[in-house]
């Protein structure tokens, strides 16, 4: 039975913010195959341990708050890249299997992709805010299973609806690097409406890190308050070196020093900013989205067939948008057909409302 429930952006509570959101729910009837494709991999390594099958296992509904998504498209990023080569593999395989500390079990095959947007096809049972037919775009938790795949399971938390003006090419583009910017910026830099909207606000979030991090501080005015937030940690690179344990420690030692460093010399406010999953984050994306404040940028575009290919163009860095696969190659082109007549409406709309004014 369909219902409507208020949900809180979870991110801004955290800094006295919120957000009040509504989606509509309903219930879902299960999946039929068992098996579907997938490009996974089965040792970490360069381009070559890519491999595609279509004998991977569906993904379960496991949980009572879980949806089941057809991926439509899916996107890469940096870290994926990164991901294949074994960063944070350590870290990752503890936060999917806790006991897997006392053993050497593998955890692959994996399945890469943090960006996804696709029509949910199952439901969980304590689902309430989406229905099977659903249009949803989200970014998928490196320690889950990825969108390089038919189909993907996430909690309700972390799917938000689809921009309807984005295909799901577009839509797919946006969702990882979104989600990273905005925790970044609302739990490391404190911005949120309230907080910034009649308010100057001095804050650096840095994407890019190494030799930039030297410079980029001292474009903040010194004893003013002014937060750096950057996205480059150590964190999952000291573990994969050195443990758990002395990873975790080496990190934590890093960000305080550096921390202190920074608040006893110029007043300023040094902190690490990381992804965190959050559907009702994706909602305000979306708000943006349909507003035209936030634009998708696909700077190439490859089907499903040619994932290696794909990956090697975000190796080669330089991008000017986003990699962007096509999983399902029907459904896009009809999508993309459908957002052009949309656009094409509203330019259509402007241009009128620009005559009789």
């Amino acid at each position: 039975m369909a219902s409507t429930r208020l949900l809180s952006f979870k991110s801004l509570a955290k800094t006295g913010c919120s957000v009040c959101l509504r989606r509509n729910v309903s219930s879902s009837p299960s999946r039929l195959q068992s098996c579907m494709s997938a490009w996974v991999i089965d040792q970490y390594g360069t381009n070559g341990v890519l491999r595609y099958s279509e004998e991977i296992s569906m993904p379960l509904i496991n949980a009572a708050s879980e949806v089941m998504i057809k991926v439509h498209a899916a996107s890469l990023n940096p870290l994926d890249v990164a991901m294949r080569d074994g960063y944070g593999a350590k870290l990752l395989k503890l936060r999917r299997d806790p006991l897997s500390v006392m053993d050497d079990g593998s955890e692959f095959p994996l399945i890469l992709g943090r960006d996804v947007s696709g029509v949910v096809v199952d439901c969980g049972s304590g689902v309430t805010h989406f229905a099977p037919g659903d249009e949803v775009w989200a970014a998928v938790p490196p320690w889950k299973q990825g969108s390089l795949a038919e189909y993907v399971t996430l909690t309700e938390y972390e799917v938000s609806l689809k921009p309807s003006l984005l295909s799901h090419i577009e839509a797919a583009s946006i969702p990882y690097v979104a989600s990273t910017a905005l925790s970044a910026l609302i739990s490391g830099g404190g911005l949120c409406r309230d907080s910034s909207s009649d308010k100057r606000f001095d804050v650096v979030l840095d994407s890019v890190g190494g030799d930039t991090e030297q410079w980029a501080i001292g474009l903040l005015k010194p004893w003013s308050g002014a937060k750096y937030v950057t996205l480059v940690t150590p964190l999952l690179v000291n573990v994969d070196s050195m443990g758990v344990l002395d990873g975790l420690l080496q990190a934590g030692l890093t960000v305080h020093n550096k921390a202190i460093q920074n608040m006893l010399s110029s007043g300023i406010f040094y902190r690490w900013g990381f992804y965190a999953p959050d559907g009702p984050a994706l909602d305000e994306v979306c708000r943006l989205v349909d507003a035209g404040k936030i634009l998708p940028v696909v700077e190439a575009q490859f089907p499903f067939t040619q994932v290696p290919q794909a990956f090697q163009k975000v190796e080669q860095g330089h991008a000017r948008g986003k990699t962007v696969v096509r999983v399902m190659e029907e459904d896009n082109r009809q999508a993309e057909e459908l957002v052009q007549v949309k656009w094409s409406k509203s330019a259509e709309s402007q241009q009128e409302t620009i005559k009789q004014n």
